[in-house]
């Protein structure tokens, strides 16, 4: 299944975050895939906000992962973008968030495409100067 939504506002991409945190469900896996400055973290932010998180979410750029424990269910919020090696991921001890109750969300997912399940919800977001500096399409399959 595939789904497209089209945000004309870092607003209308936290809203979609937020509707898809909203119906998330434990065990899930979301990759995100998108150029720098598209706004995956804005959208991580809105999907947060879906699962009742309230307190400031970031990009984990550095630490890799970051966690986050006081919403309906635990979010676990990859970044990737920094990862030399698939195996630095057994070092953070990835599987225990992937296979776990909370939610997964990875940003820069296609670095580490060789461990990621086969059921993951791929989205994709994607600037198109023709249609506004600010107008970003996002693309979720299943």
């Amino acid at each position: 299944m595939t789904e497209m939504w089209e945000s004309r506002s870092a607003a209308d991409t936290f809203a979609y975050g937020k509707s898809l945190g909203e119906k998330a469900g434990p065990g899930e896996i979301y990759t995100l895939v998108g150029d720098l400055g598209v706004g995956k973290t804005v959208f991580t932010q809105g999907f947060a906000a879906g699962l009742g998180i309230a307190e400031p979410v970031n990009s984990p750029t550095f630490t890799i992962l970051q966690s986050y424990e006081e919403g309906r269910l635990p979010l676990y919020h990859f970044d990737v973008y920094r990862i030399g090696d698939v195996e630095e991921m057994e070092e953070i001890g990835y599987e225990e968030c992937f296979y776990g109750d909370g939610v997964c969300l990875i940003e820069w997912a296609e670095l580490i495409f060789e461990i990621l399940p086969k059921d993951c919800i791929r989205i994709t977001v994607e600037k198109d100067l023709s249609k506004g500096f600010d107008y970003r399409k996002i693309t979720l399959r299943r």
